[in-house]
């Protein structure tokens, strides 16, 4: 059920709608953003220019490096006094990237994880565990907003106290959980060292998101928790979480609110835009953003977009989940190299957990890729735990399923991804763990 009759535009209104707040946008920056004035006019562009949504390709690219430079409120175009709320990056290098948001904005923000959720299944009979983390990171406050849009109970513990999450999942009957995909994987860890069943708590829906995440790896949180898992994707440059979502009836590509946010793929390197189904990368308008309208975001996600009949009835544009970046993507002797992909192999594998890490090192002039995989419990114990050392070459040579399980992977790798890898199985527990985004790459190489 669509939340409301613009999920259902045709595409003629759609068109027409985003065109006119599109027009609206550009001239609103225009008279007042200085940046943006500036921006226009060292290319000869005026808003009159923009007569047809094509006409977007003339307006200049935005980049988070505009953000960083423009730090703090240089790029906001709505006043300081209009300003309710501000939210940032964490700015782990250089400057982070603020955002800021008018009482019309927060409404808006509100409505488009409202459509996720309720494309999710979740209703005002919900009970929402928001595992998110409120603060400056959109996350928290994004999903809670949304949640008490459709009128759903809200709890927001936020991110980490794993038994005290599992606590509330069982004392409140929570319903619905939000959470980054990897967290929620510690928690049921966690839970299934406490002998927790949860498959016969109340929980029936996750809308998970933050970070890239494989089909494999949906498929091993609905079994483990008995769950509907929905993506959910958003940037807090362009609002935050909202941006595009995943429905309930067919989990197959996420719905871009594309009367709130325009989208294009373009080719990253040329910045050519790209046919319609194309992979590339993404690049949004905000069309009805006050704070901080950016024109044709760069977000360095590379994806593509579709269009066709969704069983849900929304006609919106889909996007297919996030593959990679375009910017950190590991180029492994000239192989363009996703996590992703590794995390797909690595969760059809039995006797490996979803927790593993790229390593990337430089031997001479070659880039080598070794990937360290945890395995089971129940693997540790059928592999002869007290020979598993977490580095390949110390594996007994008559541990037979050590030296299956790493040369299926190895194989596995190559064929798929293109490129020879190193295996190292590691025991449980010794990967690093994350309450946010699941840090997967250690690039080691010379900078």
């Amino acid at each position: 059920m669509a939340w409301n009759k613009e999920e259902e535009f045709n595409r003629s209104e759609m068109r027409d709608l985003q065109l006119a707040r599109l027009q609206k946008t550009v001239n609103y920056v225009y008279e007042k953003n200085p940046y943006y004035k500036k921006s226009l006019d060292s290319i000869g562009v005026k808003p009159s220019h923009i007569k047809s949504l094509e006409d977007i390709r003339i307006l200049p690219f935005t980049t988070k490096q505009d953000i960083r430079d423009n730090y703090p409120f240089s790029l906001f175009t709505a006043s300081q006094e209009d300003i309710l709320e501000y939210h940032a990056t964490s700015g782990t290098t250089g400057k982070p990237v603020v955002v800021g948001y008018t009482r019309n904005d927060l409404d808006n923000w509100s409505e488009v994880v409202g459509r996720a959720f309720t494309g999710a299944g979740i209703s005002k009979n919900d009970v929402v565990q928001n595992i998110y983390g409120y603060g400056l990171f959109t996350g928290g406050l994004g999903a809670h907003y949304g949640a008490i849009r459709v009128g759903a109970s809200v709890i927001p513990i936020s991110g980490g106290n794993t038994q005290k999450q599992i606590m509330l999942m069982q004392d409140f009957g929570s319903t619905a959980l939000t959470s980054t995909p990897s967290f929620l994987m510690h928690i049921f860890e966690v839970g299934d060292q406490m002998g927790v069943d949860f498959k016969k708590l109340k929980l029936r829906t996750g809308v998970l998101g933050a970070e890239p995440w494989s089909e494999s790896m949906r498929h091993s949180i609905q079994d483990k928790f008995g769950i509907k898992a929905c993506d959910i994707y958003g940037l807090s440059e362009i609002i935050g979480p909202g941006v595009s979502f995943e429905c309930r009836e067919a989990q197959d590509g996420l719905h871009i609110n594309e009367d709130y946010f325009y989208p294009e793929i373009i080719n990253p390197d040329t910045g050519e835009v790209l046919p319609e189904g194309e992979m590339g990368e993404l690049v949004f308008t905000t069309i009805t953003n006050e704070g901080q309208p950016l024109l044709r975001y760069r977000t360095r996600d590379i994806t593509r977009l579709t269009r066709e009949t969704c069983a849900c009835g929304r006609t919106l544009v889909k996007m297919q989940r996030v593959c990679g970046r375009s910017d950190d993507m590991l180029i492994i002797r000239g192989v363009n190299v996703f996590p992703s992909q590794i995390e797909t192999i690595i969760l059809k594998r039995q006797g490996v957990s979803p927790h593993y890490m790229i390593v990337v090192s430089r031997n001479g002039s070659m880039d080598e890729l070794e990937i360290k995989v945890e395995v089971t419990e129940d693997f540790m114990a059928k592999a002869a735990a007290d020979v598993l050392k977490g580095c390949e070459h110390e594996l007994l040579d008559d541990v037979e399923a050590v030296r299956s399980k790493v040369n299926n992977l190895k194989r596995d790798i190559k064929d798929i991804v293109g490129v020879s890898v190193k295996i190292t199985l590691v025991p449980p527990g010794t990967i690093p763990r994350s309450e946010g985004k699941a840090k997967r790459i250690d690039d080691r190489r010379p900078k």
